[in-house]
């Protein structure tokens, strides 16, 4: 994609929020289209108007007239449109979290985050984010702002400390070594062990992998209200994004 602008496409009814965010998209190099209503959407990406050709990107709100943004999402799936999207809404709660990812969304942002963690992710999703170094020391791990202190099992975010527990502090330090998208699988194996069966199903370990993450990125959040560094691959696990 290097060299080219990205396509996004924005759907929010929002219509003080929506203007800002696609001027401020605009500015950082990509190409913007936006809708201030899901059905105009759906119309325009499934039957060929100006707008049309295949967006990068999909950001969507939640609640919108006509249908919710997770409609709007399930409908283009329908209709064979394989689009990248986020979520990008007031509707915080971890209900709405996982419908989004559940239907194939890669992510989903509070509105009370900054443009700037919005920009971030969304390069991220892109793959235009560069790659942070990751330097290993006798003591411990050093990747971006974090700081793990093996010996100690300590954490250190942009210089505070992080209280996490010792199975907490094992998982971040794994996702933030590997650097790639680490499967729900091999996180809860660091939790309790190779193959160790929980939850509803054969895949049920997940919901507790889920809230595990949800606790670990509360921790971060306590000392950095702008931390969005583990990120969600729907239906796979999570990555350490870095410096964001």
């Amino acid at each position: 994609m290097s060299g080219a602008k990205a396509h996004l496409v924005i759907v929010d009814d929002d219509d003080m929020l929506r203007p800002v965010l696609v001027g401020n998209l605009r500015d950082a190099g990509y190409l913007v289209h936006d809708f201030p209503s899901p059905v105009a959407a759906l119309t325009a990406l499934t039957e060929g108007s100006s707008d049309s050709a295949k967006p990068d990107l999909l950001i969507l709100d939640w609640r919108m007239p006509e249908m919710t943004g997770l409609d709007l999402l399930r409908r283009l799936r329908a209709a064979g449109l394989d689009s990248t999207a986020l979520f990008f809404t007031s509707y915080n709660d971890t209900l709405y979290e996982e419908a989004a990812l559940t239907v194939g969304a890669v992510d989903f942002i509070d509105k009370t985050r900054s443009y700037t963690i919005l920009l971030r992710r969304i390069e991220l999703i892109l793959g235009r984010a560069a790659p942070l170094a990751v330097v290993s020391e006798p003591s411990g791990l050093i990747v971006g702002p974090l700081r793990l202190e093996s010996g100690v099992h300590a954490a250190l975010w942009r210089g505070h400390k992080v209280d996490l527990t010792y199975t907490e502090f094992c998982v971040v330090e794994m996702l933030a070594r590997c650097g790639t998208d680490v499967g729900y699988r091999e996180i809860y194996d660091v939790v309790r062990g190779e193959k160790f069966a929980a939850g509803d199903g054969p895949d049920g370990y997940r919901a507790n992998v889920r809230a595990m993450i949800k606790r670990i990125r509360l921790k971060f959040i306590d000392v950095d209200a702008a931390f969005a560094a583990i990120v969600n691959f729907p239906g796979f696990g999570y990555r350490w994004s870095g410096d964001v």
